[in-house]
């Protein structure tokens, strides 16, 4: 047993100069899992300000966000539960579809739709917590419960265990993710713009 316990704290696939087991952490010990809120939409003083505020609608399979749909003003962000997070940021949808992400590119706030994870600097890789998604995702469904709707809470996102090797190793981790997301993100347009230039002789190739 003591054996299958420590082969468990050792990945499969590691970088070299890495040796060290990983170690369960709960994610509320290595980052802050913060709520988001909504201004009265009754009050035009709190709306098309310079504020950027997401909604769950808005993550999709972008990676980075730094824009959003809608914003709101300084006395909006006040006068409500929103909260401004730095960048870095992970955008974790707690409703309406739990386990969308996006790791933010500028400080933003976002609605009640989120339970957000803002790392430690020294103890969490944005892009290695992101990089886990499907993990955040599947406890997250488990975990969350609600009489209209499934909701995960930033309690329960909070006591989530997580397997966590050194901040190094996971910056190592994060930025191999990294460059192959951009690879496939490369090769997706390359693809699309092949698609395009299909359907252009297709559309000329025959009478």
């Amino acid at each position: 047993m003591q054996k299958q316990s420590k082969l468990a704290q050792i990945p499969q696939i590691r970088f070299a100069g890495f040796t060290d087991p990983w170690e369960r952490r709960k994610l509320g010990e290595v980052a802050d899992i913060v709520g988001g809120g909504t201004p009265s939409t009754a009050i035009s003083e709190y709306w098309d300000g310079d504020i950027d505020w997401y909604a769950p609608a808005e993550i999709s399979d972008q990676i980075f966000v730094n824009s959003s749909q809608r914003k709101i003003t300084t006395e909006g962000l006040i006068n409500s539960s929103a909260k401004i997070l730095p960048v870095g940021t992970i955008l974790f949808t707690s409703r309406a579809g739990i386990g969308k992400t996006a790791i933010l590119a500028k400080e933003s706030c976002t609605n009640q739709g989120f339970q957000s994870i803002i790392p430690h600097k020294k103890e969490l890789d944005s892009y290695f917590i992101f990089s886990r998604t499907e993990e955040l995702k599947r406890y997250g469904e488990t975990v969350g419960a609600g009489s209209t709707f499934v909701e995960v809470s930033g309690k329960q996102m909070s006591n989530m265990n997580l397997m966590m090797p050194s901040l190094a190793e996971q910056t190592k981790i994060g930025e191999l993710f990294a460059n192959l997301d951009n690879l496939i993100t490369l090769h997706q347009r390359k693809v699309e713009k092949l698609k395009k230039i299909k359907a252009a002789m297709l559309s000329k190739a025959f009478i």
